[in-house]
């Protein structure tokens, strides 16, 4: 399982073998998405780094829709739609857990 920092680190270096493949230098980049040359350096390393400047890169490098085609959009099925008479979820409601143990085991009831 990978961890945040791992793919910080993966999508920085994939970000930055991107620029370098379009022949495009960090100082092209970094105008191009409005954020400062050590923004850009500090993302292509993996060091943290905002949502905002993730995003300033991907659409300098028209990735906008790519980015938007990773994430699934989370539609609502038709039945669901259905059984709710075409009202959009707005919450998620966790199933219900059953009031049990999970240490009890047969011959633990004070009873038997």
């Amino acid at each position: 399982m990978k961890t945040s920092r791992l793919i910080e680190t993966e999508i920085g270096s994939r970000l930055a073998r991107l620029r370098l493949s379009r022949n495009v230098t960090q100082s092209m980049l970094a105008k191009e998405a409005g954020i400062s040359l050590r923004t850009l350096g500090r993302l292509e390393t993996g060091q943290p780094s905002t949502l905002d400047t993730f995003l300033r890169v991907v659409l300098a490098l028209d990735l906008g829709d790519a980015i938007l085609g990773a994430i699934p959009t989370g539609q609502i099925r038709p039945i669901e739609r259905v059984s709710q008479t075409g009202s959009e979820r707005r919450r998620a409601r966790p199933q219900p857990q059953h009031d049990r143990d999970p240490t009890w085991t047969w011959g633990d009831d004070p009873n038997d």
